[in-house]
């Protein structure tokens, strides 16, 4: 396929949906939601996912292999806003750059500036390379602020024909003459699937549980939370059969996994689901907090298995406090790499005797 790039612009985004762009298998199509966020559904042969080229370059929504993917919100459709939680319902948003996580007592956004910031410099490709044909979504931001921070951001989104599997790289690169202290997150939101089990590269002991209660919560709850918390961090095991009984995930509980890495340097996760699998794996040695969320409230259920990030959930000013805050030269650029969607049986059983195989030699 000879590779085409069509630089988007808001003009091509209508009422109704349209295609853009076609090559074999791939084809793109440009639409507006109802909320006035421009999107793109772009499908192969084992599904499509919905990028928002302009608002983060989020991945919306990812369907492959008959099956939604994405975590269940009460958002159905994006909202135009910078506020994380005022359009809170994508499959894999980017998060940094110069903070990430629950704020705490610090005062950046929840999950810094990256999740919903505009883009006015996005393009779609479809192209070949030495994986085969591929079609890609992607884009760059660029973050300043005087006498601080001056930053470009670029993400593409990557789905290669027949594929089920999206590959995610980033690029970040400081532009000012001083060093950048930065952080990165990818949050990568599955719904979860009862009657599913969690398969992982870290042992029990690479399993910490942050033991954290609400105090507006009620005590009974509380109570409820905090003994299922304390349980799961004596025994990680606990929590690997999804939607067993007893569980308890409302609002939420978090984990930090130190991950073990193939000869590839690729960290893996997967939540199997009656022979397939929901699927995600990153770069250990660019990421090396594995961060596990799960939501389980009634209103939104999500299984965030594993989302790779440079530090833990704890906000900017702990990242520091802690020593986790990375620092990019002057000039200097950092890469992010990661893999999410959906494995067929007989590729999640590979990897499921991958990932085993990992463990043991760990």
């Amino acid at each position: 396929m000879k590779n085409v790039t069509v630089s988007l612009r808001p003009a091509m985004f209508g009422d109704r949906e349209q295609t853009i762009a076609a090559s074999g298998e791939f084809t793109v199509n440009a639409f507006t939601y109802s909320t006035g966020v421009a999107a793109l559904r772009v499908t192969n042969a084992a599904g499509h996912f919905i990028s928002l080229p302009f608002q983060g370059q989020q991945v919306w929504r990812a369907f492959f292999l008959n099956r939604e993917l994405t975590m269940r919100t009460t958002f159905p459709e994006p909202v135009p806003t910078s506020d994380y939680l005022a359009t809170y319902g994508g499959f894999l948003l980017h998060c940094g750059a110069s903070a990430m996580g629950n704020p705490g007592n610090d005062s950046h956004p929840l999950h810094g500036e990256l999740p919903n910031i505009r883009y006015d410099d996005a393009y779609v490709t479809l192209g070949s390379d030495e994986r085969g044909d591929y079609a890609a979504v992607g884009g760059t931001v660029e973050v300043r602020t005087g006498f601080s921070m001056h930053y470009t951001f670029s993400p593409e989104v990557r789905l290669y024909a027949g594929a089920s599997v999206m590959d995610v790289n980033c690029a970040l690169h400081n532009k000012r003459s001083s060093p950048l202290d930065y952080m990165y997150l990818c949050h990568i939101n599955f719904a979860p699937v009862n009657g599913a089990r969690l398969i992982y590269s870290a042992k029990p002991g690479d399993v910490k549980v942050f033991i954290d209660v609400p105090d507006t919560l009620p005590a009974e709850h509380q109570h409820k939370l905090r003994t299922y918390m304390e349980a799961v961090a004596a025994d990680p095991a606990l929590h690997d059969a999804v939607g067993a009984p007893g569980q308890v995930y409302d609002p939420e509980i978090v984990f930090d996994i130190n991950y073990a890495a193939d000869a590839d340097g690729y960290a893996h996760c997967m939540q199997l689901v009656d022979g397939s699998a929901d699927y995600a794996c990153f770069r250990a040695a660019e990421l090396p907090h594995g961060i596990r969320w799960i939501s389980r409230t009634g209103d939104e259920d999500a299984m965030g298995m594993i989302l790779p990030a440079t530090a833990d959930h704890k906000g900017r000013a702990e990242a520091a406090r802690r020593g986790m805050l990375k620092v990019l030269a002057p000039g200097a650029s950092a890469e992010f790499r990661m893999k999410a969607g959906a494995l067929a049986p007989t590729d999640a059983a590979a990897m499921k005797n991958h990932i085993e195989s990992i463990v043991v030699k760990k």
